[in-house]
């Protein structure tokens, strides 16, 4: 059974925390199934580049947008958004998505990415390093800081989503797959038939569990080990997945973005999961870019606003932080084929645990390139403030998170000078 599991996880791409045995190290224990109570990170990625000046940073002058004016702009306490209800095609319109999460909702304009190309400006994104391909994004570092051991730790559904070899990648693509590994010891999921009765399984874990405790003492060849302990992890980490199984609502919802949210919820909630990176695509509005994004932004919202709702069902949405982003923005003009192609500057959102709402930071001007601001007081400054890039952000991200100073994110320095840390950016102080 247990070679079942550990095909099926193959055939899903889900990794799992494999307990390590060193002889020569204190820290190898036994693993404990406890669930990770949060908090819990989602990173959402508009991927192919959102049109900023329709969402978060709308501009309406200097021929930017088509479909409003300057006067048009609409605000919500510290915020200013693009009116897009009367334009919006299904989803969750701008009006709608600030009049409910406004409040806690924290806006960064004018980021300097840097490049005007997909593949770095991902990597950069969600990494907050341009120039290697060896860092880890952020919701794999902190999955890897925060959960090592939980089973699914690190949750991606696409888009960028390097690990830095510090913490296994998981991909579960449908719920009916999720139910699956859940119910692993069932005939394809279903709990009803299962291989084994509860008594047979006890017996087979506490075999397994007196077996691995008796083989930590005597020498073994690496191979025969490391296939000891994935024997043992998937038979831990297989009984930790059951829980899943409760929070697996009965039918799936038709969104794309909705589905992700429903898997990475239910791994939150039964404690097997950290972080989940969430992504939909076809942002890359080449080509009628109005018609283009007045589909897929209020898609991207409706993700966010869903997420947050089943959240707050499931009683854990005072643990989740959610970071709101793309890898880049839309030029200020339009080409020939009424289309806008990649431009270097752009937005990010955040909201959630430890972040003070209502709140703006960072600007554009009227010709949408971004302006400094200083540092040490966020406060718009175009003589002596910096230009903000991914790796600020991502720093304050580390810091959020507590894991700052953990030795697995001093592998992956970001080289942001003392001077240049964003000061008070989550609670404004």
């Amino acid at each position: 059974m247990r070679r079942d599991f550990l095909k099926l996880c193959g055939l899903a791409g889900l990794g799992f925390a494999v307990p390590v045995r060193s002889r020569e190290s204190p820290a190898a224990e036994t693993p404990r199934d406890e669930p990770y109570a949060g908090p819990f990170y989602v990173v959402f990625n508009a991927s192919g580049g959102w049109d900023t000046t329709y969402l978060m940073d709308p501009k309406g002058v200097n021929g930017i947008n088509r479909l409003y004016k300057d006067g048009d702009i609409l605000t919500k306490g510290a915020h200013k958004y693009a009116p897009n209800k009367a334009h919006a095609k299904g989803g969750l319109c701008n009006e709608d998505f600030y009049s409910e999460f406004g409040a806690e909702l924290l806006t960064v304009n004018g980021l300097d990415y840097s490049t005007n190309n997909h593949s770095p400006g991902a990597r950069y994104m969600a990494t907050g390093k341009l120039d290697s391909t060896e860092y880890p994004t952020f919701a794999a570092l902190v999955a890897a800081c925060r959960g090592p051991n939980c089973p699914l730790a690190f949750l991606t559904f696409g888009n960028y989503s390097a690990t830095g070899n510090l913490v296994a990648m998981s991909r579960v693509p449908y719920l009916p797959s999720l139910k699956k590994i859940a119910l692993a010891d069932a005939m394809d999921g279903n709990e009803r038939a299962p291989y084994h009765d509860k008594f047979a399984l006890d017996r087979i874990e506490e075999a397994l569990r007196e077996t691995n405790e008796a083989a930590r003492a005597a020498p073994r060849l690496p191979r025969a080990e490391h296939a000891e302990n994935m024997l043992y992890a998937a038979q831990v980490n297989s009984k930790a997945l059951q829980r899943v199984a409760q929070y697996i609502p009965a039918t799936s919802p038709r969104e794309r973005l909705s589905q992700q949210v429903e898997i990475a919820l239910a791994s939150f909630k039964a404690g097997v999961c950290v972080s989940a990176n969430l992504t939909i695509g076809q942002f890359d509005s080449h080509a009628n870019n109005d018609a283009d994004q007045m589909k897929l932004i209020p898609e991207f919202l409706a993700g966010v606003a869903y997420l947050m709702r089943r959240a707050g069902e499931l009683k854990i949405r005072e643990q989740i932080v959610v970071v709101v982003q793309s890898e880049m923005g839309r030029t200020p003009d339009y080409n020939a084929g009424n289309g806008k192609d990649h431009w270097s500057i752009g937005s990010a959102l955040f909201l959630g645990r430890g972040i003070k709402g209502n709140r703006v930071v960072g600007a554009t001007d009227a010709k949408q390139f971004a302006v400094p601001l200083a540092p040490a007081t966020l406060a718009l400054d175009k003589d002596k403030g910096i230009k903000v890039r991914p790796e600020h952000v991502h720093l304050a991200l580390r810091e959020l998170a507590g894991i700052a100073d953990h030795p697995l994110s001093k592998k992956f320095p970001l080289g942001v000078p003392e001077k240049e840390k964003l000061r008070g950016l989550w609670t404004g102080a």
